[in-house]
C-alpha cells in the first residue's frame, strides 16, 4: 500500500509543471464559482486546509478527507459574497460511510445573483422586468481510508450556468490524496488535483439572430436565422498542496499549525500559512493569510480572496457520549474592495 500511496503522490507532484502559475492567462478560464468555497471552516483558513479538512466540505477542498466521518454528516452553509454585491454562495453536503473504511458523498451549490434587472438598448433605464441567472452545481464523490493513515478519492461535478436562452454545461473531476502520521495523529499531508473537465461553450436561443436574405429569389425578401458560436472556454484548474502539524497542549487541546502552496493553471501561483487552536474538540479558533506570489501594489485591487481570514466553530455534543454532534461555523475574509465575505456552516455528525 505504501507503493501505491507514493505512486500516486508522485504523480500528483510531477503535474506541478502541467500547472504552473500563468498570469498571461488570467482571466481565461471560466466557470469562476468553481473557485469558490461555501464552507466556514475551511473559509476560515482560506480555503488552505487541504492536508486536515474532513467530512462534507472535503468535497470542495480535498476529496480525500471525506471518508475520516464518523458515520454520516450532513452540512448547510451559506456564502455572503464581497458584502454590499448582493452574491449568496449556498450549499447542501451529505457524506456517509460505506463500509468501515470508504465513505459516499454528495455536494449541491448554487450561486444566487439575485434580481437584475432586464434593460434593452431602447430602455437603458430597464424595462421593469428582472432577471437572475442560474448557476448550480451538482458533485458525486468516494474516498477510502487504509489504515487511519492514508486516503485517496475522486469527485465528478456536474457544472451549469445558465440564463432564460443561453446556457453552458460541463464535467469537472477532483482528486486527492491525504497522509497522516505521529502518536496522535500530529502530521497530515495532503494533495488535491482540482477542477479537470471539459471546456464550456454557450449556446442557445438568444445567440441566434435574424437578417434579411442576402440573395432574395425572384426578388422577394424574407429573414433568415443566424446561429452566432461561443467561443468554448476552459475550467480553473488547481493544484493544492498542504502540510499541518498538531502540538498538544494537555491530552485534548492542541495548536496546528498549516501551511499550502497553490499552483494556478490560469493566474498567479498562491502561498499561504494559517494556525487553529482546539478547545477539548469543542470550541476552534482559526485565522490564516495567503498572497498571491508575484503580484505588485498595482494589481491588489483586483485580487479578492487572498490577504487575512479568521473564524471559530462551536461544536455541541447532542447525545451521551459525545457520538453525536451540531456545529456552527462562521468565517471572515478580507477582501480588497467590497466589505469582506462571511461564510455560515450548520452541521450534524452522526
Amino acid at each position: 500500500m505504501k507503493i501505491k500511496f507514493y505512486s500516486i503522490f508522485f504523480f500528483l507532484l510531477s503535474s506541478l509543471a502541467v500547472f504552473a502559475g500563468n498570469p498571461d492567462r488570467q482571466g481565461q478560464a471560466g466557470a469562476p464559482e468553481l473557485l469558490l468555497n461555501p464552507w466556514a471552516r475551511s473559509a476560515g483558513l482560506h480555503s488552505m486546509s487541504t492536508s486536515s479538512v474532513v467530512g462534507v466540505e472535503a468535497m470542495r477542498i480535498n476529496i480525500a478527507g471525506l471518508s475520516r466521518i464518523k458515520s454520516l454528516e450532513i452540512g448547510v452553509s451559506n456564502c455572503r459574497l464581497y458584502q454590499g454585491a448582493g452574491l449568496n454562495f449556498n450549499s447542501f453536503g451529505l457524506g456517509f460511510k460505506m463500509g468501515k473504511s470508504g465513505a459516499l458523498g454528495v455536494e449541491f451549490a448554487s450561486l444566487d445573483f439575485g434580481n437584475i434587472p432586464v434593460t434593452t438598448v431602447n430602455q437603458p433605464g430597464g424595462t421593469g422586468g428582472y432577471f437572475s441567472p442560474s448557476f448550480f452545481q451538482l458533485g458525486l464523490g468516494y474516498s477510502l481510508t487504509y489504515a487511519n493513515k492514508i486516503s485517496v478519492g475522486a469527485l465528478v461535478r456536474f457544472v451549469s450556468e445558465g440564463i432564460q436562452d443561453v446556457s453552458a454545461s460541463g464535467i469537472a473531476i477532483d482528486a486527492g490524496v491525504q497522509y497522516v502520521s505521529g502518536p496522535k495523529d500530529n502530521f497530515r499531508l495532503g494533495i488535491a488535483l482540482r477542477n479537470i473537465g471539459s471546456p464550456m461553450e454557450f449556446g442557445g436561443e438568444g445567440l441566434t439572430y435574424r437578417r434579411e436574405n442576402p440573395d432574395p429569389a425572384g426578388g422577394v425578401t424574407y429573414e433568415l436565422s443566424y446561429d452566432a458560436r461561443g467561443a468554448s472556454f476552459e475550467l480553473p484548474s488547481m493544484l493544492n498542496m498542504g502540510v499541518s502539524y498538531d502540538f498538544y497542549v494537555g491530552e485534548e487541546n492542541f495548536i496546528r499549525g498549516l501551511a499550502n502552496f497553490t499552483s494556478n493553471a490560469f493566474s498567479k501561483d498562491q502561498a499561504g500559512l494559517g494556525i487553529e487552536f482546539s478547545f477539548r474538540n469543542l470550541v476552534v479558533l482559526r485565522g490564516a493569510y495567503k498572497k498571491d506570489l508575484g503580484s505588485t501594489d498595482i494589481d491588489t485591487r483586483s485580487i479578492y480572496d487572498t490577504g487575512f481570514s479568521a473564524g471559530m466553530s462551536v461544536q455541541v455534543p447532542i447525545s451521551r457520549g459525545g457520538a453525536n454532534n451540531l456545529g456552527l461555523d462562521y468565517a471572515y475574509r478580507a477582501t480588497s474592495v467590497y466589505k469582506g465575505t462571511h461564510n455560515f456552516t450548520l452541521r450534524f455528525s452522526f
